[in-house]
Order: C-alpha cells, then sequence, then structure tokens
C-alpha cells in the first residue's frame, strides 16, 4: 500500500474471468485493500452464468441453489498500471466457494492450473503465445447493430501506418499496451479493412491466459473511451472475413536438468520430438471436442469454410496455413505448432486449457499423427470435417469422456448448460435475415 499510494495509486480494479472471458470486476480504494485480500470480496456465483443479455442461465449451483456467494480475493502479484486511468493499477483475482474453500467450479484460471498440474506430473511446462484479431468499429445509426467497420480500405493486410488506419489507432493502442506490462511485442493492419492484430510474446502457460484476458480487456476499454466499439466476435460483418485466435504452443521440461524445448528433435520426422507428434495426433484426436472451447458461439461457425484461412478440415500441416495445425519452419528452441482453430470470441483460460489438455492426452497415448497435408487444403477426401455448428461442437465435447475428465466434470456440466441455453434463446430470436428473406412474398 505504501508504495502504491508513493505511486500516487488510490483506486485497484479488482477483476477476474468469467465463464465467457469477460472481465468481472470491482474497483477498491487503496485503504480498504486488506480487508479484500484478507476477507475477499462477496459476489453472486451465478454471475458465471449471466448471458451477455443479462440472463441468469439456469445453471446448476446458481439459481437453483438461491444465488449463493463466491469469494474473489486479489492476486497481488498481478498488480499493474492502466496507462489510460491515472491513480489506477488492475489486479486479478481468484474466486472460491465460502463455504468450502476450494475453488469456483467455474473458475476458467483454476481450470487451467489444474490441467497445467496434470503437465507437471508428465513433466512437461507448456508455453503459450496467443495471437488475437479484433474488428473495431464505428458508431453509425444506419448501420446494422448500430456499428459499421472503421476504416474499409481493402487490400490493407500485413499493414501498418496511415493507409488503412486513419486514426492511428495502432500506433496509439501499442504504446498504451505496452506501459500496462502484459508483453504486447507488436502490431498491424489485417486482412480486413478495420481488422487488427496484436501479438503477445510467449510465456509460461498462465502467464499467457492471464495476459490475453487483460488484453481483450484492454481492448475493448480503449476503443469506447474514444466513442467507438472493439469486438473480438469471431464474425460480425457478412462482407468480412472472421477474427481468429490462435495459440503456438511448446513445451519445457520441467525437470531442470533437462530443461529445454521438449518438442525439437533433429532427428526425428520433421525435426520434431515424439512428444511434439504424440501432442499433434492428441489435437487432432480431441478436435471436435476441442472446437467447443476454442468456437464457443452461434457466430463461431459462420467463420469457418473453404478458402476462408479458417480451418474446416481436421488436419496438420508443416509451415501451411490452410491447415488446422500448422508447425512453423522454426526448430531447435523455436519449435512449436500453431493450433489455428480458435477464434477470438475464445475464453483464453479455456481455450488454452482445452488445448493443452488434448495434447497431453496424445502424449500420454502415444500415438503418431497421420501424414502432413500437402499442398491448399480443404480437400474433405483428405481429412475429417470439424463441427459445423456450436450444437454439434457441444455434442462432441460431452462424448469426449477423455477431455472431460482432464476439465473436470463440473465445469464440463456447466459450460455445456450454460452453452445449450444460449442455443435455445438464438433458436427463438427472429433475425433480420428471416424477416428479409420470407415477410414480403410468403
Amino acid at each position: 500500500m505504501q508504495r502504491l499510494a508513493a505511486e500516487g495509486i488510490d483506486v485497484v480494479r479488482v477483476t477476474y474471468p468469467d465463464l465467457i472471458g469477460v472481465d468481472r470486476a470491482r474497483d477498491i480504494l487503496l485503504d480498504h485493500l486488506p480487508s479484500a485480500c484478507d476477507h475477499g470480496l462477496a459476489f453472486c456465483r451465478a454471475v458465471y452464468h449471466t448471458s451477455p443479455q443479462g440472463d441468469v442461465v439456469p445453471v446448476s449451483g446458481g439459481l437453483d441453489a438461491g444465488l449463493p456467494d463466491i469469494t474473489v480475493r486479489p492476486d497481488l502479484d498481478s498488480l499493474t498500471p492502466l496507462p489510460w486511468e491515472p491513480g489506477v493499477v488492475s489486479c486479478l483475482a481468484d474466486a472460491t466457494d465460502p463455504a468450502t474453500g476450494l475453488p469456483a467450479p467455474e473458475s476458467p484460471r483454476d481450470l487451467l492450473r489444474t490441467v497445467l498440474a496434470r503437465c507437471a506430473e508428465h513433466g512437461l511446462r507448456p508455453v503459450v503465445g496467443p495471437e488475437l484479431e479484433y474488428f473495431l468499429c464505428d458508431e453509425d445509426p444506419a448501420a446494422p447493430g448500430g456499428w459499421k467497420r472503421y476504416a474499409g480500405t481493402t487490400g490493407a493486410v500485413y499493414t501498418a501506418g496511415l493507409r488503412a488506419d486513419g486514426d492511428n489507432h495502432l500506433l496509439r493502442t501499442l504504446r498504451l499496451l505496452r506501459d500496462m506490462n502484459i508483453g504486447v511485442t507488436s502490431g498491424n493492419h489485417e486482412f480486413d479493412g478495420g481488422q487488427f492484430e496484436i501479438n503477445l510474446t510467449h510465456s509460461e502457460a498462465l502467464s499467457a491466459a492471464d495476459r490475453a484476458f487483460r488484453f481483450k480487456s484492454a481492448i475493448k476499454e480503449l476503443a469506447r473511451q474514444e466513442g467507438k466499439l472493439a469486438t473480438f466476435m469471431a464474425k460480425p460483418f457478412n462482407g468480412a472475413g472472421g477474427s481468429g485466435f490462435h495459440l503456438h504452443l511448446s513445451c519445457e521440461s520441467a525437470d531442470e536438468e533437462g530443461a529445454g524445448n521438449a518438442f525439437d528433435d533433429p532427428t526425428g520426422p520433421y525435426g520434431l520430438s515424439a512428444i511434439a507428434r504424440h501432442a499433434v495426433a492428441g489435437i487432432l484426436a480431441h478436435a471436435p471436442a476441442l472446437a467447443a472451447l476454442g468456437n464457443p458461439t452461434v457466430n463461431s461457425y459462420k467463420r469457418f469454410g473453404p478458402d476462408t484461412l479458417a480451418p474446416w478440415l481436421i488436419d496438420w500441416g508443416l509451415d501451411n496455413r490452410s491447415a488446422m495445425v500448422r508447425i512453423p519452419p522454426e526448430r531447435g528452441s523455436g519449435a512449436r505448432f500453431e493450433l489455428r482453430l480458435g477464434d477470438a470470441s475464445a475464453n483464453p483460460y479455456l481455450l488454452i486449457a482445452g488445448t493443452i489438455a488434448a495434447a497431453l492426452l496424445g502424449v500420454t497415448a502415444g500415438e503418431e499423427p497421420p501424414a502432413p497435408l500437402e499442398g491448399y487444403g480443404y480437400d474433405t477426401a483428405r481429412a475429417a470435417v470439424l463441427p459445423m455448428s456450436l450444437p454439434a461442437a457441444l455434442d462432441a465435447l460431452e462424448a469426449d469422456s477423455e477431455l472431460t475428465d482432464v476439465l473436470g466434470k463440473d465445469f464440463t456440466a456447466s459450460f455445456l448448460s450454460y452453452k445449450r441455453n444460449e442455443i435455445e434463446r438464438f433458436q427463438r430470436h427472429v433475425t433480420d435475415w428471416e424477416f428479409t428473406e420470407y415477410a414480403y412474398h410468403l
């Protein structure tokens, strides 16, 4: 407290992820930080079960239990400044059940910790590098939903500067994120007008998830300050592509005597170790279930399809961006795979936990992947198709007992209940497309 006060800090923003990766938070005046640490902050557990429209979804442990509390305590090791909010620092938090003292069943951060503990039992320490894309939007009452894409410039993929970013959004955002100390490295305008990608450095998996969560929250907050909307929705516009959440994953040995990249082997096929190949095989085997975590909305599946550069088939390839799992060309300390399955709407903790769990299951099974994809993908004669809807992905997750055993039955039950309610609400909603298609002629 003395150090923070000397730095001019008088408010600590305590924040944690809900089930879909949205930040839930409370601002604490600095004088009350000791109480927040000692006794915790009370939140209603049903915040995990609250939809983006404010509905409390009937998930076990929420409405049926009388809307009990969870206790949230600041993780003071995670303090970091909010450069755009003078006098405020941000602090991640952990949620527990006050009756048992155990982590809240829906806590995404603790789910990832559980998976990482399983990896440690096998002598592996996952390292993750997140890549996230998003669309920036300007308010427009005439546009569907009230927002249009910022800067409709076409053909400006992999560019920087004013050509596709007339308001210098990217430069301003990069500098603020740098000062936030979350490991941002670089950014560029992406494929579609108003779309950007900002990269984070690789790190131990929990740190990577924490930083990706904070990154998404910061981007949305900075856009709001400018009267804009930043969205990580998978495919927000009909006339544009989707936004991905690509994960670069490698593993280090958890044994200090054998520390090093466990995916590298100059003598192995493709320069990859047996652990790396088994991990790829695990990702392929559990990809249908993993889609539920990496592509968690009804909208997610409108990003998929042939010729989209988003995955469509369950395959892998060597430096091949048309494959679901891409092996970049680096070897040695840079040996890794890139999972291109996830979209930007995914909860970072759940996508990373699911990916690592699937890879670990592959390592323990010890199976080899099929031959890598050669040439341009999207040929259904060569590989199975991913689930093409959220209901199909949720069914695949429920049926994958190996993966759900690692993720935990309580978490899986809550996630499935929450997401199936989302599907029910969508199926009852009359869309603009339906009115345009049917109303005049029928």
